[in-house]
This record gives structure tokens, sequence and C-alpha cells, in this order.
């Protein structure tokens, strides 16, 4: 590599979907800083002491500027954040894939926290929530009004700890209580099995350090359980993301040696770069290449990829790079649309910035930033359609989002969505009226009702697939960059 990237973690609980991002730490101070505009900064000294002089009641110091700094960050974009010691601390927790907590990814909706997906086998897991589900309180907090990253801070706690959580659970139409015990996640993100005699099945459902090594050891047992498989079902739905180095690795399984990957691309020379299928680009320490012990078979078996809303950011990675070199069909629904990269910088012992500094492309060019991975094979959740779908939020729907770099930069809403989500709103008032056995819920990943499962095997079997008469591909006037 012409120059040395270390990668580090991803955000855990707190993370927007699709923001459990692919970042790169950087440490090394900027060699020299920008012009400073001068008026402004007298201006800003000014309001600080007045408000140190004049508010109604003495104010903290530490907490104004670091106020101040968190609101500068945030009206970037959804994905720039800054850090204070808690929140660096949980940060850096996250890369390991371990924290304490109640175990779900979590998004922001009409000022509430919504619950993109409990993490399997947590305590939220365990206590019922699903994905939709919207928390109004923590404990004696609304969440109306707060942060994502202050709604994140008080589940978090010591192992062992008490946090009431009050739900509002849209398709029931009901709000209802919930008492969580908080303890260490350690979360598991390859799952896998045979799901039929010669053909197997892989679900992602994060990208974390220990991934790999994972993903390594559920292709050497489903190869030692059906040794000839004749195709993979690679799942990645509902995955937020993570690890960049993941997800380069996890591509290179079963892409051929040194071909793009990803690149990124920035103002800062360091943010020009392009990501290989070979082990300088995703080992994390000296030694053998992890992914040494995949059979070879690997590289060529019939592959299918399942993605929909909630696949973001490295599992679009994954996606775009198999995709682009035609190793795989994607079948799904259109993803998250998050194809920026952000960089840590610690600016003490304790804090730090994460700052959007690059977009990143597909190995053919493309910006997927608030347009996502389209399928080559559009399917719905469900036999009845895509029931819920259009009410995810995706990038696009984000306030400050970015733009892809490769469309106008006024980017009204689709009213094709638009249109879809109403009526989505409607079907929802209309499910919500029926008795909570009557209605319809999307089915568990990898069982024998997974509608986008069974396609995929249709898929790989050369059977016919049932494919969307619903499904839109959003934001697709696009333009060349100059």
């Amino acid at each position: 590599m012409s120059h040395k990237l270390k990668i580090a973690g991803w955000i855990s609980v707190g993370a927007l979907a699709g923001a459990l991002t692919t970042v790169s730490l950087q440490t090394v101070a900027r060699g020299s800083l920008a012009p400073l505009p001068l008026e402004e900064l007298q201006q800003l000294a000014a309001v600080f002491s007045m408000i140190k002089t004049d508010y109604v009641e003495p104010v903290d110091e530490k907490k104004l500027i670091t106020d101040a700094i968190s609101g500068m960050v945030s009206s970037l974009d959804p994905h720039s954040q800054y850090f204070d010691k808690k929140s660096f601390k949980e940060f850096r927790e996250g890369t390991s894939g371990r924290f304490v907590g109640v175990g779900i990814e979590i998004s922001q909706e009409d000022g509430l926290v919504k619950v993109v997906s409990p993490i399997e086998g947590s305590p939220a897991f365990r206590a019922g929530l699903k994905t939709g589900d919207l928390i109004t309180k923590i404990d004696d907090t609304a969440v109306k009004g707060l942060s994502l990253a202050d709604a994140v801070k008080r589940m978090r706690g010591e192992p062992n700890t008490k946090v009431n959580l009050t739900i509002y659970r849209k398709d029931e139409n009901r709000t209802f209580p919930v008492t969580i015990t908080r303890e260490e996640i350690k979360t598991q993100s390859v799952k896998g099995k045979v799901i039929e005699p010669g053909f197997g099945w892989i679900r992602l459902s994060q990208f974390q350090e220990r991934t790999v090594d994972d993903f390594v050891r559920k292709v050497e047992e489903l190869y030692k359980q059906e040794p000839n498989l004749r195709g993979i079902v690679l799942d990645l739905r509902n995955d937020p993301g993570g690890l960049l180095d993941s997800a380069v690795a996890i591509s290179a399984a079963f892409l051929p040696e040194n071909v793009s990957v990803v690149s990124t691309n920035g103002q800062l020379p360091e943010s020009k770069f392009v990501y290989k299928a070979a082990p300088e680009f995703y080992q994390r320490r000296a030694g053998a290449d992890p992914l040494r012990r995949i059979p070879p078979q690997l590289k060529s078996v019939p592959l299918v990829v399942l993605v929909n809303e909630g696949s973001a950011s490295a599992s679009e990675i994954v996606a775009g790079a198999l995709q682009d070199h035609h190793r795989g069909i994607i079948l799904g629904s259109q993803t998250f649309g998050k194809g920026s990269v952000q960089t840590v910088r610690p600016l003490g012992p304790d804090t730090g910035l994460k700052l959007t500094t690059a977009r990143y492309y597909t190995p053919s060019g493309r910006s997927i930033q608030a347009k996502g991975i389209v399928p080559d094979v559009m399917v719905d959740e469900t036999p009845e359609g895509n029931v819920f779908s259009a009410l995810r939020t995706r990038e696009a729907d984000l306030e400050h989002h970015l733009s892809s770099g490769q469309q106008a930069a006024n980017e009204a809403k689709d009213p094709a969505r638009e249109k879809a989500r109403e009526e989505a709103r409607k079907r929802a008032e209309e499910e919500a009226k029926k008795a909570p056995t009557e209605r319809k819920t999307p089915p568990e990943f990898g069982s024998e009702k997974d509608f986008q499962l069974v396609q995929a095997l249709n898929q790989l079997k050369g059977q016919p697939v049932v494919v969307s008469k619903t499904q839109v591909v959003e934001n697709k006037e696009e333009k060349k960059e100059n």
C-alpha cells in the first residue's frame, strides 16, 4: 500500500442504520491549519461570554464548549460526530463487537429512537423488541429532543443494571414499557447452515474484528457437512455495516486475487485510495492470510447475495464489489445508500472527532451515496409484497445527508417513493386494526418461511423467481462527474 491506513472500529448501539461505519483511524495531526475566520470567532467568544455573565443561572463552561463543538459537527451530515470521553470509550469498545448495553441497532425517526434491529441473542432481543419499534422514553426521560448520542448514553451503563424503555409499536398501535437488564453484548456476526442438500446459507449481521475468522470457520463447517456445494446464499439483509477491512476480506473470499474491491475519494491525499482483494489490504496483524483456510471452490461456487433497505455501508461495499465483478446475483431490495467514509481523529487522550472525509466507490466507479445498490433481481420480502419497507429510513431520508457527487446537488424527494410511503402508511393502519395473530410480519431470516431466501434458492437452481411488481429504483437519474 502506498500509505498506511489503520482500520479502526464501528459504532454499535446508537449508530444510524448504515452508520455502523466504514472508518479509518488517523492519529497524525494536520501539517497546517486553514486560515481562521477571526470575525466569526470573535462573535463566538462574545456569545460565550454573554451566556457566562448574563444567563439566568450559572452554566458549565466545559459543557458549553462541548455542545458548541457537537452542534458544529452534527450540522455537517448524519454520520459526523464529536466523541466526549464516554462516547469515545464506547466507540473503541465497539470495534471488538463487545459492549455493555441492551443490544439494539438504532436510528432516529420524527425525533424518536427507532429500532433498526435487535442484536440476536441480546437482552433487547430476548425482551421481544422488534425492528421498527419506537423508543419514546428511557427511564423517566422523554426521547423527543434528545440527540441520538444522548439516547445511547442513557441506554448504556454498567452490567446487571436495569433500564426502563417505553416502546411504541406502530403495527400494533400501542405503547408499553419494557425493563431490560444491561449486559455485555457479544455479538455473533456470522451464522450459517446447509439449508437443503447442495446449498448453503451464510448470514453476516455486522462486520466486526472477528467477522472474518468466524466467516472462515463457518465456510469450513459448511464444506465439511456438504463437500459438493452447488450454491451459496450470502445474506446481508439488515447488515448495517462495520469495519472496512472486514468488508474487503469477505469480498476477497469470493473474488479473484488483486481485483479492485472499493475505492475512496476526498479532499485529503490519503483519502484517495483503492482497496484490492489481497491480504495486505485486509490483514489487521502480521502473519498468515486469514482466508488461507477457505476451500478454493468458494471462488467459483454459484452465489446469490441477499440485500434490503437495512443493508448499509460495509455490506454495500461487498454487494457492490460482487455485482461489478459479476461474481454473483444481487437479489432483494435497494440498499440503504451509505457511501461515505468516516475518519476518527483523537483530539486528546479521551476525546475524538468522527468526520466524513471521503465517498467510496464500487469497482466500476459508482458512488452509491444516498442511492444504494440496486439488485439485479428485485424480490419482495413476502409473497404479498414489501409490506412496510417503504416506511424504513434510508440515507436519502436523513437530514443533511451527503449527495452522491454523481447527481444534481438538489436531490428532490422521489414522488414514487413518497407515494409508496403513503400507501404503506395506510396498510400499516389497516394492519393495526387486526388481531395480533392476523397481522403480517416479515418471517425470520433463514427460516422455511423466508420468501426472499426461497427465491434466492430458486435463482441458484435455475428455477422461476417471483420478481417484485411494485419496487421502483430510487434516485435513478444520474449525471457523470465533471
